[in-house]
């Protein structure tokens, strides 16, 4: 129990503290901070406090405006940091219990502050990792003989990102621009994309990175793995579609990928950690690993449309379908020799699992636009329309992880109005507004 006040069914009780970065109206410098009941502890403010063996050496890192220093400190500092953490706030620990003082300037109201990335991101991977999903889409794009490529089971694929281009929850998304051909008899055409999906999917930050030439061996793939986090992929399926033959996705993906701003720590996860998937036929040496490295996380998605009272839930899945662990994908990664860095963000890729509501995006949901997603009242979708809001929602077990939400714009190479502005409160403790979306990772015990 902690002596900050923590509601019964508060987001972020002393067993999660997830890591993010945030400023003020009074002070506009981003810093970091942990999420305690509704309250932000600026670490910037009780960095002097660590005096751990590691990061009495180290204080500074809580100085800094991203979270890539403590993240590249590596396991040693992440688990004294916790630790620390956890007594300090805990109700029996007096030392900032009973500093008035301290404690005025150390918290912050979350409901004032503005959330930022919450670390400079050098390189972004997403991966292809979900079998369900990866089957699906093979069906539609190449029939059942052949949906899945010969290397999917021996390998984990992925694809590079565009790091520029990942944002914060709560950024405003424009629908994209580009070149596609939607009748195959005729020249393709330039315009904004048409078919503009969502992608459920989580990521996990890097920690500590290594160097060039020196792969990352599966027995020491956990000790670099900082963090998750929510994330939405936004993808433009009819720019993809013309454009991804021969060298992969491109324009169809790099205009945007969403993710939550508070990075829940491993440990925070492995009480929910699950066996490994079974993989048939068993993959080379090198991505063999025994560790369970797989966790029961719920995941849902709502949509709410313009004039819409309350989003509709259109799919409800689960972390634990995905076939590679994220072992197995930093490994994979690094073993041609390819260097990391501290604040790397690796996707998963879109979650899906094995039954049609369990489907991550509303090109299979919707399988290829040939039926409709039902929202009720009337409202269908296929894929996204101008307003349409996401948002992305995980669960623990008993323990809510938060929800995600954008809200799309039209798009034009001559408009640059300012972003739509909208406001929802409800669904027990979410709070949605653009801009300026939280998303809350839970751990509740």
């Amino acid at each position: 129990m902690s002596f900050v006040p923590v509601a019964e069914d508060s987001d972020f009780p002393i067993h999660n503290l997830p890591y993010g970065v945030f400023s003020t109206t009074g002070n506009s410098r981003p810093r970091i901070g942990v999420a305690i009941g509704d309250q932000i502890l600026d670490l910037s403010v009780i960095k002097h406090l660590f005096t751990g063996p590691v990061l009495s050496k180290h204080q500074d890192v809580f100085d800094q405006p991203t979270l890539n220093s403590f993240m590249g400190l590596g396991q040693a500092a992440w688990k004294e940091a916790r630790a620390f953490l956890q007594n300090l706030l805990s109700a029996s620990q007096a030392r900032l219990r009973d500093d008035t003082e301290l404690r005025k300037r150390a918290f912050t109201s979350q409901a004032s502050a503005t959330m930022h990335l919450p670390a400079s991101i050098g390189d972004y991977t997403d991966f292809y990792s979900s079998r369900q999903h990866a089957t699906n889409v093979g069906v539609m794009f190449r029939g059942k003989e052949t949906a899945l490529m010969p290397n999917w089971l021996h390998l984990p694929v992925a694809y590079h990102g565009r790091a520029s281009s990942v944002v914060v929850s709560g950024t405003p998304i424009r629908r994209p621009m580009g070149q596609m051909r939607p009748d195959d008899s005729k020249p393709p055409v330039y315009g904004a994309c048409k078919l503009l999906d969502m992608e459920l999917e989580m990521a996990f930050f890097v920690g500590p990175g290594n160097r060039l030439g020196e792969p990352i061996p599966i027995s020491k793939a956990h000790e670099h793995i900082f963090g998750m986090v929510l994330m939405n992929d936004w993808s433009a399926r009819d720019i993809q579609k013309w454009e991804y033959v021969p060298l992969g996705p491109f324009l169809g993906k790099s205009f945007g990928t969403t993710i939550s701003p508070w990075v829940v720590p491993m440990d925070a996860l492995m009480p929910f950690a699950v066996p490994n998937p079974e993989q048939d036929p068993k993959p080379l040496p090198y991505l063999r690993h025994d560790q369970p490295y797989m966790f029961d996380i719920n995941l849902s998605v709502a949509l709410k449309g313009e004039g819409m009272s309350q989003a509709a839930t259109i799919c409800r899945s689960n972390f634990k379908y995905i076939y590679w662990t994220m072992l197995q994908q930093l490994t994979h990664h690094s073993v041609n020799g390819c260097n990391l860095q501290p604040g790397d963000l690796l996707g998963s890729g879109t979650i899906s699992g094995p039954e049609p509501e369990s489907f991550g995006s509303m090109l299979e949901l919707s399988w290829r636009g040939t039926k409709a997603i039902e929202l009720g009242n009337g409202q269908t979708r296929k894929f996204l329309l101008d307003g349409d809001e996401v948002i992305i929602t995980g669960l623990c077990s008993r323990r809510i992880w938060g929800g995600q939400a954008e809200k799309l714009e039209k798009s034009s190479s001559l408009d640059l109005k300012k972003p739509m502005l909208a406001r929802e409160e409800g669904n027990g403790n979410r709070l949605v507004e653009f801009p300026g979306t939280r998303i809350k990772i839970i751990i509740r015990q």
